[in-house]
């Protein structure tokens, strides 16, 4: 493959209390007087109104303004915003730190990922997430420049976001495999090294998982830490596949079915149990470390009929049909998909 091109953040700092140094970040990144700053209502009084009062105290000219949703709409706005600003700050969760991130890909600034969860890779990797009409598309984006993470923060946030990242993490093991899979039958490009980081992050993360637990710190920076390296692997291998398989598609697939889906990384964590045992590996080993760190494992725990898990398992192979995994060109009978769900105790 060509790395000739590969984007991976210049800075990444990782620590309690950490959004006290936002300022000297910045210039050590030589970043300009004047900043913008998008956030969500709440995400904005858990850190972004003390990030603003640094940056001010760094005599930073910050403008702030407030997200709601990740659209089309929203990231033009943004972008048209960030014409008069020298780099942009994403406070939050996924919504704002994907708002963020393509607006600094159109314009070519800087773009700092400040997270206030731990739920999914898109904290650190080149892709961000973009809600349209009928369903949410993966859009290619450059990488942050930096990224701050605050695990006191992130360890005081609902416990299920932590447990949804991690759900995220594994299912780099089933990505992988799809991917090694495409590579044997398809040729599709692939990275040894992008793939071993990536299986190895996973690895890391089921062996320590016994200390994720809830309102700690050290939990946080575990599951911090393993989200990063994932969207690392992603950079290095300038495609999602290190981390991105047929347990994504089946997640993609529910956000389209099921009335209210769950998080992104719980359905990618249920899918990684189905997908494995499909794929021949250690489903139950997976099964027992969500259990551990309190992720759902069945359709019940997701609060998602079961009809509409095997539906997602039919009609999964339909998500980026460019993408060959296990489930091949003619996806899953529904007989299929009804005997791996009832095997692996999702439904």
């Amino acid at each position: 493959m060509d790395f000739r091109n590969v984007q991976l953040p210049r800075n990444i700092h990782t620590g309690p209390g950490i959004l006290k140094d936002t300022g000297s970040l910045c210039k050590e990144l030589k970043i300009k007087n004047k900043i913008l700053l998008i956030s969500g209502n709440k995400t904005l009084k858990i850190a972004g109104e003390k990030i603003t009062e640094v940056l001010l105290n760094d005599n930073y000219d910050v403008k702030v303004e407030v997200i709601n949703n990740a659209t089309p709409e929203v990231v033009d706005e943004i972008t048209d915003i960030l014409e008069n600003y020298n780099a942009i700050l994403g406070v939050g969760g996924g919504k704002v730190i994907d708002v963020a991130k393509l607006a600094a890909t159109n314009k070519d600034k800087p773009f700092i990922s400040i997270p206030t969860t731990a739920a999914h890779d898109g904290i650190a990797s080149p892709r961000a997430s973009i809600k349209q009409p009928d369903r949410n598309v993966s859009l290619q984006a450059n990488a942050p420049h930096a990224i701050i993470a605050d695990t006191k923060i992130i360890s005081e946030a609902p416990f299920r976001f932590l447990s949804a990242g991690v759900g995220d993490i594994v299912s780099n093991l089933t990505a992988v495999e799809d991917w090694k899979l495409a590579y044997k039958l398809l040729n599709v490009p692939f990275s040894d090294s992008a793939a071993a980081l990536s299986s190895m992050t996973a690895d890391l993360t089921i062996n320590t998982s016994d200390q994720i637990k809830e309102g700690l710190v050290e939990s946080a920076a575990i599951v911090v830490k393993g989200l990063i390296s994932s969207g690392m692997a992603i950079s290095i291998a300038n495609t999602s596949r290190p981390a991105s398989g047929s347990e994504h598609k089946f997640s993609h697939a529910l956000d389209k079915i099921a009335k209210k889906p769950a998080l992104h990384g719980e359905q990618c964590g249920v899918g990684t149990i189905m997908m494995s045992y499909l794929q021949g590996g250690n489903w139950k080993k997976i099964k027992t470390v969500l259990e551990k760190v309190k992720a759902p494992t069945t359709a019940k725990e997701l609060n998602i009929d079961p009809d509409d898990i095997i539906s997602a398992l039919t009609q999964a192979h339909t998500i980026r049909k460019n993408r060959y995994t296990i489930l091949g060109d003619r996806g899953l009978t529904q007989e299929a998909a009804e005997n791996i769900a009832t095997n692996t105790h999702v439904i």
